[in-house]
Formats: structure tokens, C-alpha cells, sequence
């Protein structure tokens, strides 16, 4: 099935209403048997659909599909411009960019309502359910090369939290180096990725996954304990987060990040992430594949690295493989 296609499929159903199987193949252009074919294709992608004899097919309570042009009519006026192409599916919106990064402007943005292989930090598999959570990347364009990247992850994890806080969400934290949490559940990640000559002009690509609203049996593969939006809003009492607003809050933040970034470095974060610092005076437990160190965690320096107090006296550990933990 064409991705157009489903998207026209989709825009249809979006409402929640029956639509019959004849207006289906006309909106489409194919025939009734191609529209059931099509239908079938939903739901091998887990969308759930209501059919009733005589009244036709329906996607019960209905569903916000993301769309650029309510993403780039919600981005502020004056701002840097991007590049916005939402796919119904894709294999991981991280490997869409990095494969094409040469020919890309700066600012492209590729955003999916599925990843058939989305990844996480450490090569963990990303849960992703269709047209449920948000799962976007941005492309970037640095001349100074890595140098000009120590502590971005963070800052990224400051402009996801400082969205959020702008629906009304409270209690949001920020586990180091990439994790953004809520009572020490996960809400949503970031996975950097570069390319390109790490001492010059690289490509960096910025991924985030935010869960939205994760159905319990989508979430069967999710091996940490988890949170999502839409629960957040309800038990705190905030309206409903739309999936386009939140989109467009995020990217917002983070071009304007971007551009600044080169320049002011983490320094100008610093304060930001450690108001929201997730274990920050507590006992926690580092580990790499070399080793594990037992300390209170200080906060971070200004480079971004974590600051531990130990034993042996204070550690800085500057990101990689890393797995941090309370420690109980």
C-alpha cells in the first residue's frame, strides 16, 4: 500500500465516524476489495478498527494524525525554518536522516506516527504504536565538530521538559544522560547521532521519542517501568495534549537551541537541568561495561559530564555506554 494512500485512508477515519466501504474506494480511487486490503493493512499495524454491517468501518473514538501543517502553523513566526515530512512509517526516523544527510538542508525534520525499527540508547528496540506517542529527528549541520556538542543531550532533555511544563505538567525530571522521567518512570528519551569529520563539519542527528498515550498491550515490550502524557494530564488535571502542539513546542526549543548552541555551550544550561535533575543528593550506582561505581550524585559540570561523590572522591563520567541507577 502507497503511503499516500494511507494517509488519504487515515485523514478519512480520523473522525471517528462510519464511513462506508464504497466511499472509502471513491475517496481513494480503487476499488472495494483494494479498500479491504487496505483495511487489513491497519490493522497488521495495530489500529483499531470497528466495522458494522451496513454503516461500514470506523476508528472508535477517533484519532489525531500528525500533520505539517499543523506542526509548522503552530512553530513561531520569525524563527528558523524547517523542513517538516511526516510518514505514516518508517524504519527509524534517526536512520531516514543520517542516510541522507549530505543532501539535506539543516533543519530537516522527519517525523513517523510508527518506527518499525526505532532504537533507544545501548541498541535497545523503541516501542512504537501507530498515531499513539511522538516519534521525531532533526537534522543538524556543526562546524566545530564534537568539541561543539559536550552536554547537548542534556540541554535536549531541558527543551523536552520546559514543553511539557508548558501544558501544565508538573514533576517532570531528567535521569543523565538522555532520559526524561516522571516518579522515576520513563517518559521520554533522546538518542544523538553524528556523522561526518568529528574534528570539523559533522552531522548530527537528534532523535526524540515521547510517550504520548501508550496503550497497555502496545507496552508488553517495554522492559522499564513507563509513563505517558495523557495519564500525566489526567491524574494532574491538565487538558489534553495534542500530539502537533507538542510536536511543534518541542522543535521550537530545539532550533532555537541549535543555532544558539555553537556559542554558548552548556554553560548557559547548566542551571536548567539541575533544577530538574533526577537523583540529584542521592545514592546511585554507575555502570559501564568495565565497571560499576557506588556514589551520591552532585549534579554536572559545566561540559555537562556527571559529578559523582565517592569513596575515592569526586568522579566525572562523560557519557557512552552508560547505565545510571538509584541505588536502593
Amino acid at each position: 500500500m502507497q503511503q499516500d494512500q494511507l494517509q488519504s485512508l487515515l485523514a478519512v477515519l480520523a473522525d471517528g465516524e462510519y464511513h462506508s466501504g464504497s466511499e472509502l474506494g471513491e475517496l481513494l480511487g480503487v476499488s472495494r476489495t483494494a479498500v479491504w486490503k487496505h483495511l487489513q493493512k491497519l490493522a497488521e499495524l495495530g489500529v483499531a478498527l470497528d466495522s458494522s454491517r451496513g454503516r461500514g468501518y470506523r476508528l472508535p473514538g477517533g484519532m489525531e494524525l500528525l500533520a505539517a501543517e499543523s506542526i509548522s502553523a503552530q512553530l513561531p513566526e520569525g524563527g528558523l525554518s524547517l523542513a517538516l515530512e511526516v510518514l505514516p512509517l518508517v524504519d527509524s526516523t534517526n536512520t531516514r536522516l543520517m542516510a541522507n544527510a549530505e543532501q539535506l538542508p539543516a533543519g530537516a525534520v522527519c517525523i513517523a506516527e510508527q518506527q518499525s525499527a526505532g532504537r533507544g540508547r545501548r541498541g535497545r528496540t523503541w516501542v512504537s504504536p501507530f498515531a499513539r506517542n511522538l516519534y521525531f529527528s532533526m537534522l543538524w549541520r556543526f562546524d566545530g565538530g564534537a568539541a561543539e556538542l559536550e552536554g547537548l543531550s542534556l540541554a535536549v532533555g531541558v527543551c523536552i521538559a520546559e514543553t511539557l511544563e508548558s501544558f501544565g505538567l508538573t514533576g517532570i525530571t531528567l535521569k543523565w544522560p538522555n532520559d526524561v522521567l516522571v516518579e522515576n518512570k520513563k517518559l521520554a528519551g533522546i538518542l544523538l547521532e553524528m556523522s561526518g569529520d568529528p574534528a570539523g563539519t559533522c552531522h548530527l542527528v537528534i532523535g526524540v521519542g515521547i510517550n504520548v498515550e501508550m496503550s497497555l498491550a502496545a507496552a508488553t515490550g517495554i522492559d522499564q517501568p513507563w509513563v505517558d502524557v495523557a495519564s500525566l494530564a489526567r491524574v494532574q488535571g491538565c487538558e489534553r495534549v495534542s500530539r502537533n502542539a507538542l510536536c511543534a513546542g518541542v522543535l521550537a526549543r530545539l532550533a532555537a537551541l541549535l543555532e544558539d548552541y555553537p556559542e554558548q555551550g552548556f554553560a548557559d544550561w547548566r542551571e536548567r537541568w539541575m533544577m530538574r535533575a533526577a537523583f540529584l543528593g542521592a545514592p546511585v550506582r554507575l555502570i559501564t561495561a568495565t565497571q560499576e561505581t557506588l556514589g551520591t550524585l552532585t549534579g554536572v559540570d559545566k561540559s555537562g559530564a556527571l559529578v559523582l561523590s565517592t569513596a575515592a572522591g569526586e568522579q566525572l563520567f562523560y557519557g557512552g555506554e552508560v547505565s545510571l541507577r538509584p541505588e536502593s
